[in-house]
């Protein structure tokens, strides 16, 4: 299997595919992955939920697609599918709105105005082209507002797969396209880094979290010499090493402990901070992180987590960061929680958002709660950021990624 098709979803680029209900998205899908991914009908609302299909598309690499419920659907199990789609939009890289040979109406123009405001590129799929030619007003309109139009019928079109490529390749924006890593120009080949990873009621039985895998993997492939150890056994690990690590990552969990223990001459960061310089805004972050000493009494504070699990008794984001946020501050707090891809519309009503790692989702989405955090000018700071500012350790934290 190649690195890229073992890459995690959250590190794929995320391609959603929207129109209305029967516009023929799911054969789309269908045909792009050789494979029945969704369920094909001519009765209309057929996909009820998000369907998402992981492959290797070259020269793009790794992404997802994403099969949507019909934007135009109906009655009060319509509008919680619809509710689904438009949560999509906020982790599309690149958009693909499907009509048929009618055309868009309303309904396909403000999706792509909504795009377009957000600057996620746009690509019209005018399917069902077998049934009649679209009209040159409608074409045109369609070119206007999409930065790459493909003509197709999904019952017959075996270029659709290339035609797909074509279009991603044109309209991907670079950034996309280049890879970008966990601990760039942090470390260099054959540096020493140690990493600090817990062992306790959080970390998965025979395995480790998918930040520490993701960072470890990535030093084994820059030939940096990685030390992994646990906070408990810290300080026989530096005392083995002829010459101290070039960096030590830490579970933010463990900061308190791990600071106290490693010198101050050596660079110290953790696995949330890390990725929230890969996938979010250090410099946003890093403000949001600061105003945790102006929250007052009564105040709200939402807590983001991209993942869902089975709360535990000693959760971080559900007990830690809260015991941890009333001890540095005193105040009487009032914390609401979110998962998985649920983002509240109303967050004016929060003093401080605070987001996790982001692991499990991909950069868009994160920056799309950032933006609509800065918006309603709201802090936002992530959980690696709070731990080390409550601990006292911020700026130390900050340090090797340039930012203390």
């Amino acid at each position: 299997m190649s690195k890229t098709e073992q890459a995690p979803k959250s590190m794929r680029i995320h391609i959603g595919i929207f129109g209305k209900r029967n516009a023929g998205k799911s054969s789309l899908i269908n045909i792009i992955t050789h494979q029945e991914t969704s369920i094909v009908s001519e009765i209309a609302g057929t996909t009820t939920d998000s369907v998402e299909k992981t492959m290797e598309m070259l020269p793009l690499g790794p992404v997802v697609f994403i099969d949507t419920a019909g934007i135009d659907d109906e009655g009060v199990l319509g509008e919680k599918r619809v509710e689904k789609t438009e949560r999509v939009i906020q982790r599309c890289d690149i958009a693909i709105i499907v009509c048929d040979n009618n055309g868009w109406d309303n309904t396909e123009i403000n999706l792509a105005k909504l795009f377009r405001e957000a600057k996620i590129p746009v690509i019209g799929v005018i399917n069902k082209t077998d049934l009649g030619e679209i009209s040159s007003v409608k074409s045109d309109e369609i070119k206007s507002l999409s930065d790459y139009q493909i003509f197709c019928s999904s019952k017959n079109d075996g270029d659709i797969p290339s035609k797909i490529r074509e279009a991603l390749i044109k309209t991907a924006p670079q950034e996309l396209l280049e890879a970008h890593e966990i601990t760039e120009n942090l470390v260099n080949s054959e540096d020493v880094v140690l990493l600090v990873t817990p062992v306790d009621k959080e970390a998965p039985k025979g395995r480790l979290i998918l930040p520490q895998v993701n960072v470890l993997r990535e030093l084994l492939d820059k030939k940096c010499i990685s030390v992994v150890t646990t906070e408990k056994t810290l300080k026989q690990a530096l005392n083995s090493l002829k010459n101290p690590p070039k960096l030590v990552i830490t579970d933010s969990q463990a900061f308190g402990e791990v600071a106290e223990i490693v010198p101050e001459d050596v660079s110290l960061t953790s696995f949330s901070i890390l990725f929230a310089k890969l996938k979010g805004d250090l410099a946003v972050f890093g403000e949001g992180a600061k105003t945790i000493d102006k929250l007052k009494d009564g105040d709200k504070v939402l807590i983001c987590e991209s993942c869902t699990h089975h709360p535990i008794e000693d959760d971080i984001g559900r007990v830690k960061i809260p015991a941890l946020i009333r001890k540095k501050t005193g105040k009487n707090l009032i914390f609401e929680h979110f998962s998985s891809h649920e983002f509240p519309k109303n967050i004016n009503q929060y003093s401080l958002i605070i987001h996790c790692g982001g692991c499990m989702t991909n950069r868009r989405e994160i920056l799309y709660r950032i933006s609509k955090s800065c918006d309603e000018k709201v802090p936002i700071t992530n959980y690696g950021m709070v731990i080390s500012f409550c601990k006292g350790i911020f700026e130390r934290a900050m340090k090797p990624l340039g930012k203390g």
